[in-house]
């Protein structure tokens, strides 16, 4: 069923790829966006933080909404390890050692998505398990000199040759790894409409 075409979907998120996840499911919207610190309560248990963060996103892009039928999307995610989130590195040794950590090992992703209306706002994490293959220090070295993760948690990107060349197995979405489970959010949007 094709969503109503009278509301109004506002992407809160400057990520290129819930950009194309979007555009590729065929959701009109469009993009603004603040700065929000992207910092959260020391005590919030990491499976949490996600949710916690899309929130805050959402809410203070709330003075985008117009109309009744506007709809803000914010999202963010974190990638856990041992309980250990790690966000997006600081600079490329950050990102190396990252990735060290992540070599061989199973982590979860959890994107947060928040749906912010005038009227309501349903907030929701969805979790994907990723193992990756052993990488070596060749393997890291030459990600991160190529592909420069730096704006990425976990310092990887799911669509780059990491992506396809080094990780062994997934159990959940691809798209929740690239940074929007879509098939959560439509159903979501249907709810709102």
């Amino acid at each position: 069923m094709p969503l109503k075409e009278n509301y109004r979907i506002i992407l809160a998120s400057k990520s290129p790829r819930r950009r194309q996840l979007l555009e590729e499911a065929g959701l009109p919207f469009e993009v603004k966006t603040l700065e929000v610190e992207e910092n959260y309560p020391e005590d919030l248990a990491a499976e949490e933080v996600a949710v916690y963060l899309a929130q805050k996103k959402a809410r203070a892009s709330q003075v985008f909404l117009e109309s009744d039928n506007d709809i803000i999307l914010a999202a963010d995610s974190v990638v856990i390890l041992n309980g250990v989130i790690y966000g997006k590195p600081e600079d490329e040794a950050e990102a190396k050692a990252m990735l060290a950590k992540l070599s061989g090992e199973e982590h979860q992703v959890i994107t947060g998505v928040c749906l912010l209306t005038k009227a309501r706002e349903i907030a929701f994490g969805d979790l994907t398990k990723v193992k990756f293959a052993t990488l070596s220090e060749a393997d890291i070295h030459y990600y991160v000199s190529k592909f420069q993760p730096f704006d990425k948690a976990g310092s990887y990107a799911i669509q780059e040759w990491i992506g396809l060349c080094k990780i062994e197995k997934i159990e959940g979405t691809y798209a929740n790894v690239m940074g929007l489970p879509v098939e959560r959010v439509w159903k979501a949007l249907q709810e709102l409409m």
